[in-house]
């Protein structure tokens, strides 16, 4: 294996020129810290790694999906553009790894970062000319130079502070032309400053320009099977991988008619926009292709991807986004959403049922069949989850419950029985799940899916609810509870319960806004009797922190009421 040195500014130049990324590269991952510590490290004269490069020939580079890298990253759309490869009469190379590093590299040099920090910010990286740079031998994490994304060069802050646009090294050939260019700016400093600026900017333009900071090595191998397996092993021991990325990367290569790759993209990217928003991946989304098309195997296995496959996946891809469209606006409507879906697995049978039942509206139904069968797909979906019953041989349940719903037509009820059964578990709580429930605690996995169940009636759409402490969690504080007087027992009493579901309500964002700290005694009498009874708050005489102990009890008392009452 030969390794070729390689500068900077060589690998600037030929980015989106001679280099590109093949469809098995992920969108970039990187946030602007680890960007500025790529180029701290540069600076430091620390090595950054090697680089793999696939040659793709000429004549094959019609054969695979091309992709460009980012230059200008936004947060809100991350995707890589697909490459224009017309009028591209020779050899280009595929970067199989280091692709984060050359877009660090590229975004830093050349372009910019979008991201969301109480607003949208548009930054630059900049390097700060006045900083002294002093290497901490005793915490070799800790940053050397000052490289910061910023909205601009404007001095903020109590210190003085240089802020040099770090692209702007490449605008000069010669170091000594990059300090000229700043002299106007030095004038005013001290000659310490004027000399530090200098070495940082001659600095700057070495790492960049001259010093040989990485390798590359070069594979040229046409066997796009061979190709993949190198890159599976190159990246085995750097940012993890989903089979996503790579059955992303083979769907793309091998459908038809359609751009797999965009096609996915934006399809999840819907799925997440629905309601009040989820956080399906792409994961979900090819796996949901393998249960829909249901000849085909579900395992996540690069074999089950083959071209035979993949064909028929395309096929059925408006089949598959319809099913999968109408089922995450059912559950959307039901109250789930983002932090409530915690077995997103639990939805690929609801899917298939409504793909065998061929209904687009059925979500929005009111016929009474169809308003039937969404009531039994909600508790099967609540129950199955709850139960954890496809936490274990998730690929053996799917396939199982598939071949039991393989004979539902347009009219057949949801087979809720037969599915209960299949997975071995109760269309009810008993006592013991029940009491194991009642433990879950303030934002826990399974927390606001139970809280949700407390509001059957409740219109979902378009409103964000929050998981609120019903009595203040800022009370519950050992100190503050002994200074009421209370002795350890009340205090152990209070402190094992206040965090549960007995002491936990959705309200919605304004409301928990305006709630904040306020004490319970006096919030709830602005609440009216409907609130009450909606929120599952019992009536008593005094509503004061004294008496928390037996609200929690009487409250406990509600909420076992409506966990039985969904059997």
């Amino acid at each position: 294996m030969e390794y070729i040195p390689v500068r900077v500014s060589d690998i600037i130049r030929q980015v989106n020129r001679d280099l590109y990324l093949p469809a098995i590269q992920r969108e970039l991952v990187w946030k602007t810290d680890k960007i500025e510590r790529l180029f701290d490290s540069i600076m430091g004269d620390f090595p950054i790694g090697s680089f793999l490069f696939w040659k793709l020939e000429e004549k094959n580079k019609d054969e695979w999906p091309i992709y460009e890298y980012i230059r200008d990253f936004d947060e809100a759309s991350p995707h890589n553009p697909l490459a224009n490869m017309a009028g591209i009469n020779r050899d280009i190379r595929l970067v199989l790894d280091g692709q984060q590093r050359i877009t660090a590299l590229f975004i830093g040099l050349r372009g910019s970062y979008t991201y969301f920090y109480y607003r949208w910010l548009k930054t630059k990286l900049y390097l700060n000319l006045l900083k002294i740079p002093v290497l901490d031998d005793e915490n070799p994490e800790e940053l050397t130079y000052e490289f910061a994304f910023r909205e601009s060069d404007q001095p903020s802050g109590a210190l003085q502070k240089l802020w040099y646009p770090v692209g702007h090294i490449l605008d000069f050939q010669d170091a000594e032309d990059a300090k000229s260019d700043m002299k106007k700016q030095l004038t005013l400093l001290s000659e310490d400053q004027q000399d530090n600026a200098n070495r940082l900017v001659g600095r700057l333009h070495s790492r960049i320009h001259t010093n040989l900071v990485g390798n590359y090595y070069e594979e040229r191998s046409q066997d796009y099977d061979k190709v993949l397996q190198i890159f599976v092993r190159a990246n085995a021991g750097g940012q993890p991988l989903e089979y996503s990325d790579l059955l992303l990367a083979t769907a793309t290569a091998k459908w038809e008619t359609l751009d797999a790759r965009s096609e996915i993209h934006d399809f999840t990217d819907a799925l997440n926009e629905t309601g009040t928003g989820f956080k399906f991946g792409k994961d979900f989304v090819l796996k949901a292709c393998l249960y829909l098309c249901e000849s085909l195997p579900i395992q996540y296995k690069v074999k089950n991807f083959s071209r035979k496959n993949l064909l028929t996946i395309e096929a059925n891809w408006g089949a598959i986004k319809e099913a999968l469209a109408t089922t995450v606006r059912l559950i959307s409507r039901f109250g789930f959403h983002s932090k409530n879906v915690v077995a997103p697995l639990a939805l690929l049978p609801v899917a298939f049922y409504l793909l065998r039942r061929g209904n687009r509206n059925f979500d929005t139904s009111s016929k009474a069949e169809d308003a039937e069968a969404q009531v039994a797909i909600r508790k099967w979906f609540v129950f199955s989850t709850l139960k954890n019953a496809f936490g274990g041989s998730s690929d053996t349940t799917l396939t199982r419950l598939r071949e039991l719903l393989k004979g539902c037509g347009p009219a057949t009820p949801f087979p809720a029985d037969e599915l209960y059964k299949s997975l071995e578990i109760e269309s009810s709580l008993n006592d013991d799940e029940i009491e194991h429930i009642l433990e879950f605690k303030y934002q826990g996995r399974y927390t606001n899916l139970v809280l949700s169940l407390l509001y059957p009636d409740r219109d979902w759409k378009d409103a964000v609810f929050h998981e609120d402490h019903i009595f203040p969690k800022s009370e519950f504080k050992i100190r503050s509870l002994k200074r009421r007087g209370y002795d350890d027992t009340r205090i152990k009493n209070y402190m094992s319960h206040f965090d549960t579901l007995q002491n936990l309500q959705l309200l919605t964002d304004s409301e928990n806004i305006s709630k904040s700290a306020t004490p319970f005694d006096d919030w709830i009498q602005s609440r009216d009797p409907e609130f009450r009874a909606r929120h599952r708050i019992p009536d008593m005489q005094d509503y004061g922190f004294d008496h928390f102990e037996e609200f929690s009890v009487a409250r406990k008392d509600q909420i076992i009421e409506v966990l039985k009452s969904l059997s």
